[in-house]
């Protein structure tokens, strides 16, 4: 691991905490699954471009689902 790893890692562990507390209580399931998905992937992803793409993704998709 590196340490632009671990900063994204970081960076996305916070924003998914942030969204999984927001879904949690807006009873938004698409914003709960986004915020455990952002906290759990940078412990399966080790690629640097890969861990930014899906990170982008996740954070992106609360806001094209957002009537769900």
């Amino acid at each position: 691991m590196n340490t632009t790893s671990l900063i994204l890692s970081f960076f996305f562990g916070v924003f998914g905490l942030a969204y999984f507390v927001y879904g949690k209580k807006q009873a938004n399931w698409v914003a709960m699954v986004c915020g455990a998905g952002l906290c759990l992937f940078p412990y399966v992803v080790s690629s640097t471009l890969w861990m930014v793409m899906i990170g982008i993704a996740l954070l992106v998709l609360p806001f094209v689902f957002r009537d769900y």
